[in-house]
C-alpha cells in the first residue's frame, strides 16, 4: 500500500494490518530459512510496509491521536 491509501486507515485498521504484516514477515523468514521462498524480494517490500505503517503510527501519537 501506498502512503496515501494508508493515511485512509484508522488507527484500529493499522494496527490490525501491522499485526498482519509482521505475521507474513514472520513466515516469509521461515521459508527462507527452508529454502522455500520463491521471491526473496517480498521479505523487502513487507518491511517497508511495516516501516510506513510504524511512520503513520508515530504521527497519530505526536498529533494527540485524534483518529
Amino acid at each position: 500500500m501506498k502512503m496515501n491509501e494508508l493515511r485512509e486507515l484508522t488507527k484500529q485498521e493499522l494496527e490490525t494490518r501491522l499485526e498482519d504484516l509482521k505475521e507474513e514477515l514472520f513466515n516469509l523468514r521461515f521459508q527462507k530459512a527452508s529454502n522455500r521462498l520463491e521471491n526473496s524480494n517480498q521479505i523487502r517490500i513487507v518491511k517497508k510496509e511495516v516501516a510506513r505503517i510504524n511512520t503513520l503510527l508515530t504521527e497519530i501519537k505526536m498529533q494527540g491521536d485524534k483518529r
